[in-house]
Formats: structure tokens, sequence, C-alpha cells
């Protein structure tokens, strides 16, 4: 293996001080340019690299970020990942991705891995399951600043960058409403999940608010599998739903499926509103209507909101990324 190249090794073949050899390699004006010039020459030959370890013990800055979210193989998180790396670039900062698994214990180990890299700071959506979070926010204490994005946590004071779930709850429910659908079958998650609940809270209240309280069944479904055995079953059913509302790109690719199994026709047999990141939608004919909850702009205003904590901003903010209707032929 071949003997990585430092500055003391540059120092003795130049008979320089290492300090000298340093600031000639970043230029400094106090050293001639002949000198500076000799040392890049030979550095440049012998391909040195800066130990990055020893710049990050010295700078206490890896210019590196984490970023840990449950699984990366859900779209949103695809987006969001996207939307980092190009504002990272721009700044000279990476990333580091790391995967829980939707565990609390691997979450947990993550953090740990990420205090010791001593990263720049950390981005993370929680586990279902996450109920601690100590650890995560004692991480503030070292410099390290944490934004919480999509999944985060309900009461603490901290960084919170989310979509706006009642909102593009809401708006899902109007379209229904407006397009005068009374036999609506409103499949959610997981009841236990957070999401799920804040998104059923908003869909049941606003079909209150409207006096559809007669007009929809509220089903859950765990997966894609479920969410197309519920379709199947109420379609089949005397009383045919008219419009299904699905809240999640999840749940909408079970009930696509189910739609394509039974011949349904969309939307002349029954109309679909779904809450969506927008990349799922597209991949049908006709294309999906839905509420926005994109992923993509969330990884914008997560980093922003890095950026400014890094600045030494003193204070936490909430901020939530409000949803906008998409049409598409399905209603």
């Amino acid at each position: 293996m071949k003997t990585p190249v430092t500055l003391k090794k540059l120092s003795d073949m130049l008979n320089l001080s290492i300090s000298t050899i340093s600031r000639a390699l970043k230029d400094h004006p106090d050293i001639s340019k002949e000198t500076r010039e000799k040392v890049q020459e030979l550095a440049a030959t012998l391909e040195y690299e800066p130990n990055e370890n020893a710049v990050n013990l010295r700078t206490n800055n890896s210019k590196e970020f984490g970023v840990i979210i449950p699984a990366i193989s859900n779209y949103f998180y695809h987006f969001f990942i996207s939307s980092l790396e190009e504002e990272a670039r721009r700044y000279g900062y990476s990333l580091i991705i790391l995967q829980s698994g939707d565990d609390p214990a691997i979450e947990q180990a993550n953090v740990k891995r990420c205090r010791k890299a001593r990263l720049s700071g950390i981005f993370i959506s929680l586990t279902s399951s996450t109920e601690d979070i100590s650890e995560i926010l004692n991480l503030e204490k070292v410099n390290i600043p944490v934004i919480f994005f999509d999944k985060v946590p309900p009461f603490e004071a901290c960084n919170k960058v989310c979509v706006g779930d009642v909102h593009a709850t809401e708006i899902a429910a109007d379209t229904l409403i407006k397009k005068s659908k009374k036999k609506i079958l409103a499949i959610f998650g997981d009841k236990h999940l957070s999401i799920t609940q804040a998104r059923m809270v908003a869909f049941i209240d606003y079909m209150q608010k409207h006096h559809m309280q007669k007009n929809y069944n509220v089903v859950h479904a765990l997966n894609p599998a479920e969410a197309a055995t519920l379709l199947q079953i109420a379609y089949r059913s005397k009383t045919k739903p008219d419009a299904i509302f699905c809240m999640s790109d999840e749940i909408l690719t079970g009930v696509m499926k189910a739609v394509q199994i039974e011949k349904i026709n969309v939307p002349k047999d029954i109309g679909i509103v779904a809450i969506s990141d927008g990349f799922i939608p597209q991949l049908y004919y006709p294309e999906i209507t839905y509420a926005e909850t994109s992923g993509y702009k969330l990884g914008k205003l997560a980093f922003s909101r890095m950026i400014a904590c890094l600045a030494g901003t003193p204070f936490v903010q909430n901020i939530v990324a409000h949803s906008v209707l998409i049409p598409g032929g399905s209603i």
C-alpha cells in the first residue's frame, strides 16, 4: 500500500518548516511566490492530499451533514435527500445517509455515530416508535444543530420542518365535497402512527364541518395489499363507493392495484384523490388528483433552517410546508 504523503514529508524534502509548507499550500501572502510554487509543484507531483480527519478535529467542522431516516425506499425521502444534496453541494457540504429501519435502537446508534464523527449538523425523521429524544436534543450542547423533519417530536421545543398534514387533508376533502361525492371510502394507514392520526382527525373534522357525517367510511390499511383488499371488498358490496381518499402514496399504490384487478373505470365508476409527493400519481392514466406534500420542497426548507442554525440563530422554529392541489383526471 502506498504511504500517504504528509506535511512532514514535504517539509523534510524541501527543508522548510511544516507551518511554511501549510501556508504555502493555502497560497498565504506571507510566503514568497517562489516558495509557494515550489511547494505546490512538489505536492502535486507526490499527489499530496490533506488529512480530512485532522482538519475536522482542528476546525470542529466536518463539512458533512447526517441524514437519519426510517427507510430510503420511500419516494418522499428520496426527493428530500435529493433536495438536501443540491443545497449542500452549493455550500461545500456533503451528506451521510443513515437508515434506522424504523427501529429506535438503530436510530440511537446512528445518532451516536454522527456525534462521534463530529458532523456539522443532523437532519432526522424519527421512527414511529421513538419516545425518548433526549440523546438527540443533547447534540445541541456539543454544537451539532438538529433539524427534525417529516416525523417530528410532538411537544418538545426544537427545530421542526414538516408537511402540512391538516392543510393537505382539507384540500383533498374539499375536492371530494365539491365533486358532490356521497359515498366516500377514506383509507388511512396504521392508526397508531401520528401522521395517520393527524390526517384522519383533519378529514373527519372537515367532513363534519360541511355536514358530510353520513357520506364517508373510514378504514385502515397497514400496507398496499390491505388497501387493495379493502377497495375490492367495498366495490363488490351493494353500496359501492363513488370516491376513494388515499392518505398516502403507499395506500394509493394498493388502491390502484385493486382498480386494475376489478377493471374499475376511473373516474367514471370511482373518483380518486390522494395525498402524495407527486411521483406515484403520474404513473397512472388518468393521472391521480392529489394534495401535494413535497419532499423536495421540504428539503429546501430544512436546509435553509440548518444554515440559519449554523449561523448562530438563537431561537427554534416549527416550519410547515403548505400544500397545493395538483389536478389530474381521476375525479
